[in-house]
């Protein structure tokens, strides 16, 4: 599970199904930097903002490193819980301010219709604070979407679109695709072209411990000729 941003359409879903959003900090986190950057007076309030945000980071991963552990995780969860809290009341004073910067006011505001959705993660530990880890995952797909801007047909999409997912699958499981390519399709040769009846044995999950370290991009990084 992954935190989504607040995109309308995620809300118009979860509205018509029993979906519950997670919604990312890191795109809470980036209110206030382009509030800072837009609004210089107010940049010493932003970075306030920051860093209690920082510190919830600093106890979610304090407590999920004793996860599996009750007696440990008991009290940084409920540090957590109490940081969330001190959270809320500082929102909500604020948000009563007469004095508050119109750009405050709609991060602040958008910080409470939000909450319950940035707050999944407490209850649920495994989901993470953000969906940075999945923005990553994309930034190749995004950056090539960018330069051949898309494809020309519908085939060369399916196409792109498994390719996507094969090297993703690959680099999940530090697999240099071009000696797991090699030794696939040269199977695939010696069946006359056509995918080897024993394919199963390819899939990542189903190699063996030296046919992984065979592969492993440690052994053999992608810049090696």
């Amino acid at each position: 599970m992954k935190p989504v941003d607040r995109y309308s359409a995620y809300k118009t879903l979860a509205q018509a199904t029993l979906i519950i959003l997670a919604f990312c900090w890191a795109h809470v986190r980036r209110d206030f930097i382009d509030l800072a950057a837009s609004w210089p007076q107010q940049q010493d309030w932003a970075l306030q903002w920051l860093q209690d945000i920082k510190h919830l980071y600093q106890l979610n991963d304090l407590r999920l490193e004793v996860l599996h552990q009750p007696p440990l995780f008991a009290p940084r969860d409920c540090h957590l819980r109490s940081a969330l809290e001190e959270m809320v009341l500082k929102r909500d004073r604020q948000l009563k301010e007469p004095s508050l910067h119109p750009a405050g006011q709609k991060v602040l505001q958008s910080l409470k219709n939000h909450w319950q959705g940035l707050t999944v993660f407490v209850d649920h530990p495994e989901v993470p604070m953000d969906n940075n880890s999945s923005e990553r995952i994309m930034c190749n797909v995004v950056c090539g979407r960018k330069n051949f801007h898309g494809s020309g047909s519908l085939w060369s999409g399916d196409l792109t679109a498994m390719l996507f997912t094969l090297f993703q699958t690959l680099a999940l499981w530090k697999i240099n695709p071009r000696l797991w390519l090699q030794a696939y399709l040269e199977a695939c040769a010696v069946h006359q072209g056509l995918p080897p009846e024993d394919y199963q044995f390819f899939l990542p999950w189903n190699l063996s411990t030296i046919k992984l370290q065979a592969f492993s991009l440690d052994h053999h990084p992608l810049d090696t000729s």
